[in-house]
């Protein structure tokens, strides 16, 4: 027989009676070949420590038994009946479990009691860092665990058959009890910080303590057979420790190595985050989990109790280590929770789409690019528009942080530039007939656009500069100019622009003399001149940067957007969510720069030690990440006060985020570069390529000077009333 992977010869102390076993499967297993041209095969897997496990193999079929340990026993331990009977109920109520075939309570046919179920042939990862496949695929697998483990928490126990499985109510009451007595039975050395986190969970006992529902015990990824070649689960392995009990202990076990210190395990994995996120949509329950913290401590504290137990005492010197990060970070994580779901609530729906744009990012857009019609399918398309997604701005700045991750994500929701900016004009200032012809189209992602306002010849910071003529002649109107900075432009797609110029009305005020009208590509007279490089960057994918020529381009009078002269009108309502819409994806940006630093620190070393470990790199690192926090925190502000008050009381708060985000995320992206060195400004990492178009945000939608005067205008209006109102 070739060896079952994970296993070994029978170890001496947990060899039975082959034979035995072999005649009493022949009477009671149906299906058992019962041929004797070949004896039973018996083979012990690695794992399976506390309940025996055997890999069985005749005649080509193969089982698995689970079977007692030899002699005295801990009153209600290693009850393999009821692993049969949780495996029976689960399997009927189609569940991922192998199929439960036999179980044997006659202790004369291999000295214990024992079950036999069936062999399920999959992949099993012993190591959680999954070094076997790639990132996709490791986001897939973890995805496929939690969404794994949010069914089995839908299942009800009376619906199964498993009335009485637990103790009743006072879950968490007896586990904090059990495992204080079994970690005080065997600590080799005092632990202030253990007893610390005991009194702790003594002290903060969920107030739904009589929740019931069914748990797994030890729910881990090694724990779980996976398809051979796809992220799926096939089957849930070793249920001794399972109960009726509060779900979220499963959970918080199951998610714990992401408080690990990075000494003991570094996973690149999706977030924990995000995968409470999935369990959470899974169930059709909120993401507020109050009590998540303390199911944290409860499996730290549960994890010290049995390190304690095998391990030496050198050991609980780094256990003490692991505790005190695990008590500051269950501080950490109650306290920040508080803070932001205060300040900045999101919407159920927010919520939802954010999880399934995750969702989709990390099952498709990582491994693949050309997936639109798969993202307008799951309804994640054009959800920067509030009345076509019911999204508020605050919902979607989260949803485009995660967007902005990747480069070409935006592009996939149907939530990239300039498009969206142009369909907002569309949809917030177009006719019927306008919207008809090219609103509809850009909003189903059959055509793209491309916006002209800024011009080679001027100053665009000032955008009374414009040179670009829009004259009425007859039924039509004749456009002549410049511009460049046209964006998408030689997209194959783009067919239609919005072009902003200059109409004649010398009576009017100078910000009354622009209007934008709508114009299609194909129309005679316009060109495409050159595209434009960003620090020698060419934007191929995205249809490049383009200089164009307007030479005598006729259009009809109907394209006029609004009417003559309302052009600054309509680029105050497009620059408000637009502007800082790329603010959003900005700040994903760096945090994909910000994990690039941290790989890359971890895996150099430099002068002896590893990068990291120079205090220089430690507070880029630690810069950094304030930079990204206060940044998103900006953010959000200014997303929900344009949600609460409109574009026009949000002026100040747009300008300040204008400056602000692209500055930190420059800074993120610098430090990361640093930290690469050679290989930061080469091909071989993005963030050159990064660099290059966060830089372009410090002039595209007005340069930081003019956002500066702005927010100094506001800023001094808003002290002035503030005086005015004590006096």
């Amino acid at each position: 027989m070739a060896a079952e992977p994970g296993t070994t010869d029978v170890r001496p102390q947990h060899r039975f009676d082959q034979g035995g076993l072999e005649r009493y499967l022949c009477r009671h297993l149906p299906g058992f070949p019962r041929q004797r041209a070949a004896a039973l095969a018996v083979r012990q897997y690695s794992s399976g420590q506390s309940n025996p496990t055997f890999y069985l193999q005749k005649d080509g079929q193969a089982y698995v038994l689970r079977k007692k340990p030899h002699g005295p026993l801990l009153p209600r331990a290693h009850k393999v009946d009821r692993e049969y009977r949780v495996q029976k109920a689960l399997f009927s109520a189609g569940f991922p479990v192998p199929e439960p075939l036999l179980y044997c309570s006659d202790v004369s046919v291999i000295g214990t009691e024992f079950y036999v179920m069936q062999h399920v042939q999959g992949r099993i990862f012993r190591d959680l860092s999954l070094p076997e496949v790639g990132p996709a695929e490791r986001s897939a697998l973890y995805i496929a665990m939690i969404e794994t483990l949010a069914l089995l928490h839908s299942f009800d126990l009376q619906s199964l058959g498993l009335q009485g499985y637990g103790r009743g109510p006072g879950y968490c009451r007896r586990q904090v009890s059990t495992w204080k007595r079994q970690y005080d039975a065997a600590a080799h050395m005092d632990i202030p910080a253990m007893n610390q986190l005991a009194e702790w969970l003594a002290n903060n006992l969920p107030p739904d303590d009589n929740e019931e529902t069914l748990i797994h015990g030890d729910f881990r990824i090694d724990n779980i057979i996976f398809h051979p070649t796809e992220a799926r689960v096939l089957a849930v392995l070793d249920w001794e420790l399972s109960t009726a009990g509060h779900p979220l202990s499963d959970l918080a076990y199951a998610t714990l190595f992401y408080f690990w210190p990075t000494s003991i395990k570094d996973l690149e994995t999706p977030s924990f985050e995000e995968l409470i996120s999935i369990y959470s949509h899974c169930r059709g329950i909120s993401t507020t989990f109050s009590n998540l913290n303390f199911f944290l401590a409860l499996s730290c504290f549960k994890m010290a109790g049995i390190f304690q137990v095998i391990c030496s005492l050198t050991f609980s010197e780094m256990m003490h280590i692991f505790i005190m990060s695990i008590c500051r970070l269950i501080i950490f994580l109650q306290n920040m929770n508080c803070i932001l779901k205060i300040l900045f609530h999101q919407s159920r729906k927010g919520e939802e789409i954010l999880l399934k744009v995750k969702q989709f990012m990390i099952q498709h857009i990582y491994p693949a690019e050309k997936v639109k019609e798969m993202a307008k399918a799951e309804g994640l398309w054009n959800l920067f528009l509030p009345d076509v997604s019911g999204l508020s701005q605050l919902d979607y700045a989260l949803i485009a942080e995660e967007m902005g991750k990747c480069f070409f994500a935006p592009e996939v929701f149907n939530c990239h530039a300039p498009d969206t900016g142009n369909m907002e004009v569309l949809h917030m200032y177009g006719t019927k007939e306008q919207k008809k012809e090219w609103l509809e189209p850009l909003l189903e992602g059959k055509i793209s656009s491309c916006f002209c306002m800024t011009e080679p010849d001027v100053a665009s910071s000032d955008a009374t500069n414009m040179q670009c003529s829009i004259e009425r002649d007859g039924n039509s109107y004749v456009i002549n100019g410049k511009k460049w900075w046209s964006s998408g432009a030689g997209n194959p797609n783009c067919k239609v622009a919005i072009v902003m110029g200059k109409t004649k009305n010398s009576s009017a005020s100078r910000y009354k003399q622009h209007s934008m009208i709508i114009v299609p590509m194909d129309t005679p007279g316009l060109k495409l001149i050159r595209p434009l490089s960003v620090f020698g960057y060419l934007d191929e994918i995205h249809g490049g940067h383009f200089e164009i020529h307007f030479n005598d381009v006729r259009v009809p009078l109907s394209n006029i957007i609004l009417g003559e002269g309302r052009g600054f009108e309509i680029a105050q309502g497009r620059l408000g969510p637009g502007r800082i819409h790329h603010c959003m994806r900005s700040i994903g940006a760096a945090e994909t720069a910000l994990q690039i630093l941290c790989q890359r620190a971890a895996e150099r070393v430099t002068f002896g030690k590893k990068l990291y470990h120079h205090e220089v790199v430690a507070h880029w690192i630690a810069e950094c990440r304030l930079s990204i926090e206060q940044a998103r925190l900006l953010t959000l502000k200014t997303a929900s006060i344009i949600d609460m008050l409109g574009n026009r009381q949000a002026r100040k708060e747009v300008a300040m985020t204008k400056v602000v985000v692209p500055r930190a995320v420059l800074k993120v992206i610098d430090c990361a570069i640093q930290v690469c060195g050679g290989a930061g400004v080469s091909q071989d990492f993005p963030l050159a390529s990064m660099f290059a178009y966060i830089r372009t945000l410090r002039l595209a939608d007005g340069p930081d000077e003019v956002h500066l005067s702005t927010i100094a205008r506001w800023e001094l209006l808003d002290q002035s009333k503030k005086l005015t109102a004590k006096i």
